[in-house]
C-alpha cells in the first residue's frame, strides 16, 4: 500500500474511530442516564403514593375512632355528620355485629369499599377506600363496627398525579388483563402505557416504544390500590438518528481530508507525527514548526495551539486541584478537632470564599437572647455604616431583621442583590449578597436539651427569638468577584459548607453538655462527687497562693431513711430535689454545691471565714425547717414532710492543710451536729498543735567581722539564746458572711 493510502487509512481510522466510540458511547449514556433518573422518578413517585395513601387512611381511622368514641347511639349520627362536614371522611357507615347496617350518612360513595389493612380486591373498580374500628360500649363489649371512607374517583387519582408529578393509572383490579377505572394519561400513549403495564409486575420498570417508563404501585399492605405509573422519558428525540447523521457527515470529511493530506510531502507528517507521539508521552511543550501555509500548516498551527491550551488547562486543573486538596485537608483536619468552634468556622468561611469566588463573608451564630452574634468574619473592612469594628462579635443583628435576620427566621436560604435603601443597621454594605442557614438535623438549641446552665445555682432562660426550628446560625457572602450575582451553584456549595458548619457546632455543643453532664448529679442538678473532689482541689490551692480561707459545709438531713420508709423512695427524691432547690437559693455566685451521696450534701464557700460559714448554716438550717415539703402521698394526696438538717463546718486552714482534710474535719463536725441532737450545726474543732522541740545554740557565738550572719552563730548582742521561729506568716483575709 502506498504511502498516500496508508495516510488515508490512518486518517479515516484515527478520526472515525473516536468519532463512532464517542457516538456510540453518548448515545448509551444517555439511554442509562434517562432510564436510571425515570426509575429514580417512579420509584420516589411509588414511595409518594404509599405515603398518600397512609394519611388518607389515617385520617379515616381517625374519623372513625370519633365517631366509635361517642357512647350515646342516638349521638353517633350527628357525630358522624359532623366528621363528615368537616371534610375528614365522605360517609361513614356504621354496622352491628351482625354485619347489618345501623346508620350510613347520605350522599356516601358506592361500594365496594376497599379496607385500607384488608387485603388487595380480587376483581372489580374500588369505588372507595375505608377504615374499620370496632365499636364497643362502656363495658368493652363488641356493638358492631364504624367504617369512615372517601371515595378513589377522578379527583383522587388527579391529585396523587398532581402530588408525585407523574401519570397515575387506577385499574380496576390487580391480576388478569389491564382495565382502567380512572387515569391521567394523555389518550394518545394511553395503549402503549397499558400494554407495558400488562407486562410488568412488583417494583420493575419497563419502556414503552415512544420512550415512556412504567410501572406498577400496589396493591401492597398499608396501598390496597391497583395503580400504574409512567413518566416521560428525557431523552431527545431522534437521537440516535442525529448521532448517525454526525458519524456518517465526519467520515465525509475525513475522507476528503485525509485525501487532501496525503498529496502533501511526508516530511510535515513526519514532524507532526513525532509531535504527536510526544505529546501523547506528556510533553505539552512539543510545538511543530509551520513551513507553509496550506492545510499542513494550519494543522501545525492548530496543534501548536492545542498543545499550549492543554498545557495551560492542565496547570489550571493542577492547581484547582493542588488548592481543593488543601482546602479538603484543612477542613477534614479542622471537622477532626470538633472541639475548636472558632477554627472550624473560620476555615469553613474560607472555604466557601474560595470555592464561590465572593470577597467577604461572616459567620453568625443565634444566642440566647434571639440575637445573631458574628463568630467570625472576612473581608469586611470598609463595608460597615460606621467605623470599622475591630471584634466579629460587634455584628449583631436581631432574628427576623436584615437579611440574615430573616433568613433565621424563615429557615430559608436568601440571595439577590442588596437594596440600600432597605439596609438594617449592623449589617455589612454590599452589592450583592447570598445567605445560608444551618441547623443540625433533627435538634433544637443545645440550651433545649434540659439540665441547669450551672449547676447548684437555677438555669437561665433561653428562647429561640423566633427563630426556624433547629436553626444555629447563618453564612453569609457578599459581593461575588467576576458576576453580578450568585447563582444556584453557588447556593448548593454554601448548603454543603452549612451543613458541615451545622454538624461543627453541633458536635461541640453536644461535648460540651457531655462534658457538663458527667459533673452534675441528674436527680438534683449540682455537682456530683468527682466535681467535688477536682473544685475542692482547686479551691484549696488558690486559697494557699492568696492567703484567703475557704469554709466546707457537710450537710446531711435528718432522719432521712424514715422518709423512704413511710412515704417510698418517690418523696425522698421529692424531699431531695427539693432541698438542694433551697440549698442553691440561699448561696452566692461564687459558691458551690455539691451532692456527696445519699442525703449528704456540700457546699463549698470561698473567702469565708468561720463566723460567715455559720451564717450561712444558720439560714440553711432554717429555709430547710421553715417549710415541709409537699410530697405525695400513698393515696395520691399531697403531703407535708417536715424536714430539718445537720450541718458541719470546717475552715481551710484554721482546721485542716489539704481538701481531703478539711472535707474530713466538716464530716467530724457533721457527726458532732448529728450527736448533739441534729437540727444544728458544729464547728470542727482546731487540730492539736504540733510538738515542737528546741534546739540548743551555742551562747559564746560571736558575728564573724562583716557582720552578716552564719548558719550556727548567734549574735551575743541579740539576746539569750531561744527556739527557732518560724518566721512570718501571710495574712489571712476573708469578706466574712
Amino acid at each position: 500500500m502506498t504511502l498516500r493510502g496508508r495516510l488515508t487509512a490512518a486518517f479515516l481510522a484515527v478520526v472515525l474511530g473516536p468519532v463512532l466510540l464517542g457516538a456510540f458511547f453518548v448515545g448509551s449514556t444517555m439511554s442509562a442516564v434517562d432510564r436510571g433518573r425515570s426509575t429514580e422518578r417512579l420509584g420516589l413517585a411509588a414511595a409518594g403514593v404509599r405515603t398518600s395513601v397512609d394519611a388518607l387512611c389515617q385520617q379515616l381511622r381517625a374519623a372513625a375512632d370519633a365517631v366509635a368514641l361517642v357512647a350515646d347511639p342516638a349521638a353517633r349520627p350527628g357525630a358522624a355528620t359532623q366528621v363528615v362536614g368537616r371534610g375528614l371522611a365522605a360517609a361513614v357507615r356504621v354496622t352491628d355485629t351482625a354485619g347489618r347496617t345501623t346508620y350510613v350518612t347520605p350522599g356516601g360513595p358506592d361500594g365496594p369499599w376497599q379496607d385500607c389493612s384488608g387485603d388487595p380486591p380480587a376483581a372489580g373498580p374500588v369505588r372507595a377506600l375505608a377504615a374499620r374500628v370496632q365499636l364497643r360500649d362502656p363495658a368493652g363489649a363488641d356493638l358492631g363496627t364504624v367504617a369512615a371512607a372517601q371515595p378513589v374517583d377522578p379527583a383522587f387519582v388527579a391529585r396523587l398525579a398532581a402530588v408525585t408529578g407523574v401519570a397515575v393509572t387506577l385499574l380496576d383490579h390487580a391480576a388478569g388483563p389491564v382495565r382502567v377505572t380512572h387515569t391521567t394519561e394523555n389518550r394518545g400513549v394511553r395503549p402503549a402505557v397499558l400494554a407495558a403495564a400488562d407486562r410488568v409486575d412488583g417494583d420493575r420498570v419497563t419502556e414503552t416504544a415512544d420512550g415512556r417508563y412504567v410501572r406498577r404501585a400496589g396493591p401492597a399492605p398499608g396501598q390496597p390500590l391497583p395503580l400504574v405509573l409512567s413518566v416521560p422519558g428525557e431523552r431527545p428525540p431522534g437521537l440516535y438518528a442525529s448521532l448517525v447523521a454526525a458519524v456518517v457527515l465526519a467520515a465525509l470529511l475525513a475522507v476528503l481530508a485525509a485525501g487532501r493530506l496525503a498529496r502533501v510531502t511526508t516530511r510535515p507528517l513526519v514532524e507532526l507525527a513525532g509531535a504527536v507521539d510526544r505529546v501523547a508521552h506528556g510533553d505539552l511543550n512539543t510545538r511543530v514548526p509551520v513551513r507553509s501555509r496550506d492545510e499542513i500548516g494550519r494543522l501545525a498551527l492548530a496543534f501548536n495551539r492545542m498543545t499550549r491550551e492543554t498545557g495551560t488547562y492542565v496547570t489550571a486543573l493542577t492547581s484547582s486541584r493542588d488548592q481543593l486538596r488543601g482546602h479538603l485537608a484543612v477542613l477534614g483536619d479542622t471537622l477532626a478537632s470538633t472541639h475548636d468552634l472558632q477554627r472550624i468556622l473560620r476555615v469553613i468561611l474560607h472555604s466557601a470564599i474560595a470555592a464561590t469566588g465572593a470577597r467577604a463573608g461572616a459567620v453568625l451564630l443565634l444566642d440566647a437572647g434571639g440575637v445573631l452574634v458574628g463568630q467570625c468574619a472576612e473581608g469586611l473592612e470598609g463595608r460597615w455604616p460606621a467605623a470599622d469594628p475591630t471584634d466579629a462579635a460587634t455584628l449583631r443583628v436581631p432574628v427576623g431583621a436584615g437579611v440574615v435576620g430573616a433568613v433565621v427566621a424563615t429557615g430559608e436560604p436568601l440571595r439577590g442583590r442588596w437594596e440600600p435603601a432597605t439596609a438594617p443597621t449592623g449589617e455589612p454594605l454590599c452589592e450583592t449578597y447570598i445567605a445560608v442557614p444551618f441547623a443540625a438535623p433533627g435538634a433544637a438549641e443545645l440550651g433545649g436539651r434540659g439540665g441547669p446552665d450551672r449547676p447548684g445555682h437555677p438555669p437561665a432562660d433561653a428562647d429561640g427569638g423566633g427563630a426556624a426550628g433547629g436553626t444555629l446560625g447563618v453564612l453569609a457572602l457578599y459581593d461575588r468577584v467576576g458576576a453580578d450575582e450568585f447563582d444556584d451553584d453557588d447556593l448548593e456549595t454554601l448548603r454543603t459548607l452549612a451543613g458541615h458548619a451545622a454538624v461543627a457546632v453541633d458536635n461541640v455543643r453536644v461535648h460540651e453538655e457531655a462534658q457538663r453532664l458527667s459533673l452534675t448529679d441528674p436527680l438534683t442538678g449540682l455537682w456530683n462527687y468527682r466535681y467535688l473532689r477536682e473544685s475542692i482541689r482547686r479551691e484549696v490551692e488558690r486559697a494557699n497562693r492568696f492567703g484567703r480561707m475557704l469554709s466546707v459545709l457537710a450537710l446531711d438531713l435528718d432522719r432521712f431513711k424514715d422518709v423512704n420508709d413511710t412515704w417510698g423512695h418517690a418523696a425522698g427524691d421529692a424531699v431531695l430535689v427539693e432541698f438542694a432547690r433551697r440549698v442553691r437559693g440561699e448561696i452566692r455566685e461564687v459558691d458551690l454545691a455539691f451532692r456527696h451521696g445519699g442525703e449528704e450534701f456540700v457546699v463549698l464557700l470561698p473567702e469565708t471565714d468561720a463566723r460567715g460559714a455559720a451564717i450561712v448554716a444558720e439560714r440553711l438550717g432554717a429555709v430547710v425547717r421553715g417549710s415541709p415539703v409537699p410530697v405525695d402521698g400513698h393515696s395520691g394526696e399531697p403531703v407535708l414532710v417536715p424536714v430539718t438538717v445537720s450541718i458541719g463546718i470546717a475552715v481551710y486552714p484554721d482546721h485542716a492543710a489539704t481538701g481531703q482534710q478539711v472535707l474530713d474535719a466538716a464530716d467530724d463536725a457533721l457527726y458532732a451536729a448529728k450527736a448533739a441532737g441534729r437540727d444544728g450545726y458544729r464547728l470542727a474543732q482546731p487540730p492539736d498543735p504540733t510538738p515542737t522541740q528546741e534546739i540548743p545554740v551555742v551562747a559564746g557565738a560571736v558575728s564573724p567581722p562583716d557582720g552578716l550572719p552564719r548558719a550556727g552563730a548567734v549574735d551575743a548582742a541579740a539576746g539569750p539564746p531561744g527556739g527557732a521561729s518560724s518566721g512570718p506568716h501571710p495574712p489571712r483575709q476573708s469578706r466574712g458572711r
